[in-house]
């Protein structure tokens, strides 16, 4: 036999390497699939790999955003061949279009997309954060208005997670309160905190009312075979370490496979970003995932990496590929610029994407000079292929011990 059921004590230490893993679901283990496989010596990086329903996820990794059921510009197939192993949908914008019903019956998102890989939804509460002026926040949950037609709705965190078994995603997130991190209050981010606390723990419980067995085992090779969706935690506190902290240590003490660092990236500096990661990473246990929500520039993932986060989503390469701009190893591109109109090398030399295998720089500065929509997906497929690429260059490098090196190339590159 080469698999194990889950072992049914009252509390399970389960050793994955050096990392246990400690959880208990009143009289059944739950396991997190997540292994470290390697940590790097000099800072709290490591890689890994976290099993889903639909396969291996090797972390550190960056998830393509499809917002809507797809990545823009993008085909299910592109988002394959650039080497993706998870994608982000969001449960704000699917629940509104096509609709979660739409979805079910249509055999749920993998098949509506023909994606064969993991998908992570995103609860929205980031979505409905963004509209100040067409939504209500009380303690059942929060009312908000369409901005497609302004009809009104209500999520509550019980009803968020029925939706996103509905999308059938693999890794199911809790609906939070997010606030702006520009300045925010202390008072206003201890309000925030205060309810995502309280809808974490409802969530915790629907999920669990839900999903009553964990169909989660452990192979003789150390890998896991996992049958239902996962849940992750989103932790908040704005950019207030103590607050952070605190987030952290009730997310740790819940029922969940995994954990989201949520409300960052939104206009703090980056010391500001560095030190709420940290205060974070320093007190989840090591045995789980980390998820920075919403990040995508190469400074700030390596940064966030080097403080023991895993995983990384963000529109930015999809976006700026839309204004013509480039990642390569010799930093930022603007295709727009006119020295590029005679140059007949690809964006990126060292790039072994679909885009430069094939076409010129003088070719996409030709598409994008004349608003051409195959510019958008030829710099997106790219853009995309970037990060993961150095995603992978982040894995060897923490398991060669060089990881603060290369931070220190792309950084240069990009600053």
């Amino acid at each position: 036999m080469n698999a194990k059921p889950a072992l049914k004590a009252e509390t399970t230490h389960l050793f994955l390497g050096m990392c246990p893993i400690y959880a208990k679901i009143e009289n059944m283990t739950l396991i997190s699939p997540f292994r470290i496989l390697s940590k790097d010596t000099r800072s709290k990086a490591r890689t890994g790999v976290l099993y889903t329903k639909h396969g291996a996820v090797h972390t550190p990794v960056f998830m393509p955003v499809a917002t809507q059921a797809c990545v823009k510009a993008l085909t299910a197939d592109d988002i394959r061949d650039v080497g993706a192993e998870c994608i982000l949908s969001n449960t704000y914008h699917l629940y509104l279009r096509p609709g979660t019903n739409t979805l079910e019956k249509m055999g749920g998102l993998h098949k509506f997309m023909n994606w064969n890989g993991s998908i992570l939804t995103d609860s929205g509460g980031f979505q409905v954060y963004s509209l100040p002026k067409f939504r209500k926040i009380k303690e059942e949950g929060v009312t908000f208005q369409s901005h497609h037609d302004g009809s009104k709705h209500l999520f509550t965190p019980e009803n968020v997670i029925d939706f996103e078994a509905q999308i059938g995603s693999d890794i199911w997130t809790m609906l939070d309160v997010c606030i702006h991190a520009k300045n925010p209050t202390k008072h206003e981010a201890r309000e925030a905190l205060d309810i995502t606390k309280r809808w974490a723990e409802r969530a915790e419980a629907a999920y669990h009312k839900k999903i009553s067995q964990q169909n989660i085992t452990q192979n003789a090779d150390g890998s896991f075979t996992v049958g239902n969706s996962l849940l992750f935690g989103i932790i908040q506190g704005s950019i207030y370490p103590d607050l952070r902290r605190e987030a952290a240590q009730h997310m740790a003490a819940l029922r969940t496979h995994g954990y989201c660092i949520g409300g960052l990236s939104l206009g703090e500096t980056l010391d500001q970003m560095n030190a709420a990661v940290s205060a974070v990473t320093d007190v989840l246990p090591e045995g789980k995932p980390r998820y920075f929500m919403g990040l995508g520039t190469p400074i700030e993932i390596l940064n966030s990496i080097e403080r023991g986060v895993d995983m990384f989503d963000c529109v930015w390469p999809t976006r700026v590929a839309r204004n013509g701009q480039a990642m390569t190893s010799q930093g930022r591109l603007n295709i727009k610029n006119a020295e590029f109109r005679l140059q007949e090398g690809p964006l990126d030399p060292e790039c072994d994407c679909y885009t430069c295998r094939h076409y010129s720089r003088a070719y996409i500065s030709h598409l994008f000079r004349s608003a051409e929509l195959t510019s958008h997906r030829l710099i997106s497929i790219h853009n995309i292929r970037f990060l993961i690429r150095l995603m992978e260059r982040a894995r060897e490098a923490i398991k060669n011990g060089t990881f603060l090196e290369l931070k220190d190339e792309v950084i240069s590159k990009y600053k």
